[in-house]
């Protein structure tokens, strides 16, 4: 009896290491095709998306009735602004990166006014001065900077790109200055987060061209002086600091928002409450459908819901750092790290000021957070990398043996186009 158990365990060994080789072999197969990249962006982008709104129809109920007199006012603005925002994602994935070289200095200096403007007709809240309000719209200038200076960034080392490779020290007259205009102007809107994004895209232009460490250590140490200057000044900010070390200390004051937001996140346990069963969003937590709204989503769905979005938002990083691994044009390698340092990067400090892990900045969770301000740019952004994902190698030729798609075929049902132009030209 023993000998036959015997004889059956190393067969059994054996094959689930056959096993176990043979998944792992299909796992990099899959890794190594040309529209992996395209498809991760497509898929990541269309979760964390519809994850979003289903997010922000739950936690800003309560306060849209009370505030409008409808629980789904501020549901249907979102969905108004992703309404408007994956065809312009569609669009920007269609467009050749020529047109987003020329797009970034338009953009830049339309940021840099509109910055301007806010200074002197915007609207302060919260203790800071971010907002334009043109009848029922709200404009958020700070928004488009990012993707107006990942842009810019990029054409502007590109352009200086001699046989693939960039020198660092040809950024540091036009590039850096031109960062430190936008920084000022967020900064005196007292904006500390976007200028915190601000500065990890400019940290990725910095890193991709290759600068030497001591570069690094120098900004970052004018980076925190430029921070500790701008806490004094503001007494909230030292405040928020004070909450940050310990927010149990002023449970009722200045820390009363990250208990709040450490409360929901404790009660959703492994797989939350229920959607819609938030307790928090009854008033309890402060702009639970903006910058808290992963700890509503922690309280619904659970320490499980939490790790989706933290899976999902990792690979669309892996995505991003791919398309500029794999491409050997010097813009699209600057631009593709650049955004993915933006959305990523302003991820991580949004779920880790939720988590109390770094300092509340009052920036949105990307693609789930309410505000259309921050999720045209974005999806704007995600479009630009679906276009760079096409310039993979072998991308275009899988592309175009795999046909037209969907919305190509309805069209051409229709009769309002040919099968030809769901094609992507090689």
């Amino acid at each position: 009896m023993s000998t036959a158990t015997e004889e059956r365990t190393p067969k059994r060994r054996a094959t689930d290491t056959g096993w176990f080789t043979e998944q792992l072999g299909t796992f990099r197969e899959l890794l190594g095709k040309p529209l992996t990249t395209y498809y991760l962006i497509i898929g990541c982008s269309a979760l964390l998306l519809a994850l979003g709104l289903m997010m922000v129809l739950s936690a800003s109920s309560i306060e849209a009735l009370i505030k409008t007199g409808s629980p789904f006012s501020w549901f249907v603005k979102q969905s108004l602004s992703a309404a408007v925002g994956v065809p312009i994602m569609w669009v920007c994935s269609r467009l050749p990166h020529k047109f987003f070289r020329w797009a970034g200095y338009p953009l830049m200096a339309l940021s840099i006014i509109a910055l301007v403007m806010v200074l002197f007709i915007g609207s302060s809240e919260l203790g800071a001065q971010r907002w334009i309000y043109v009848g029922p719209f709200t404009i958020q200038p700070s928004e488009p900077a990012k993707l107006g200076l990942a842009l810019w960034g990029a054409d502007l080392l590109a352009r200086r790109a001699r046989h693939g490779r960039i020198e660092w020290r040809q950024m540091l007259l036009p590039l850096m200055p031109g960062t430190a205009i936008l920084a000022v102007m967020v900064m005196l809107g007292r904006d500390l987060g976007t200028t915190l994004v601000l500065f990890m895209i400019f940290l990725a232009l910095l890193w991709v061209v290759g600068a030497p460490v001591k570069l690094f250590g120098g900004i970052l140490a004018l980076a925190v002086l430029a921070a500790i200057i701008m806490i004094k000044i503001e007494p909230y900010r030292m405040a928020r600091i004070g909450a940050f070390l310990d927010p149990w200390a002023d449970a009722q004051g200045a820390g009363y928002q990250a208990v709040q937001g450490q409360i929901a996140m404790g009660s959703g346990g492994w797989f939350g409450l229920g959607l819609g069963s938030s307790r928090a969003k009854w008033s309890w937590l402060p702009h639970g459908e903006n910058d808290f709204i992963f700890a509503i989503l922690g309280e619904e769905l659970g320490l499980m819901g939490t790790l989706v979005v933290v899976a999902l938002f990792g690979l669309l990083g892996y995505a991003g750092l791919r398309v500029a691994a794999r491409v050997n044009d010097p813009f699209i390698r600057l631009a593709a790290a650049a955004i993915t340092a933006w959305i990523v990067g302003q991820a991580v400090v949004n779920m880790g000021a939720v988590l109390g892990v770094v300092p509340i900045t009052g920036i949105p969770l990307p693609l789930v957070s309410y505000g259309g301000s921050a999720l045209l740019p974005t999806l704007a952004a995600l479009g630009m990398l679906l276009s760079f994902a096409k310039r993979e190698p072998g991308a275009r030729e899988a592309l175009a043996a795999r046909g037209p798609g969907p919305a190509a075929r309805a069209l051409s049902w229709l009769g309002l186009g040919g099968t030809s132009r769901g094609r992507v030209r090689r």
